[in-house]
């Protein structure tokens, strides 16, 4: 399994206990909020490698 793969099961595994744990407007914004918090962290060139990359791995 990859890298990728787990941090992806590990983030489903995450939101379904904040679903349980939480009201669903919280559970939202943190599912949400989290991943768009640590894409504006990131500095302008590094957002756009990261659209870069993206686009690329679309195409294939």
């Amino acid at each position: 399994m990859t890298n990728r793969a787990k941090v992806a099961v590990g983030g489903v595994a995450v939101g379904i206990v904040l679903l349980w744990l939480l009201p669903f407007w919280a559970a939202l914004l943190v599912i949400v909020g989290v991943p768009v918090g640590a894409y504006l962290l990131l500095d302008p060139s590094q957002r756009k490698r990261l659209r870069r990359v993206s686009r690329k791995e679309l195409r294939r």
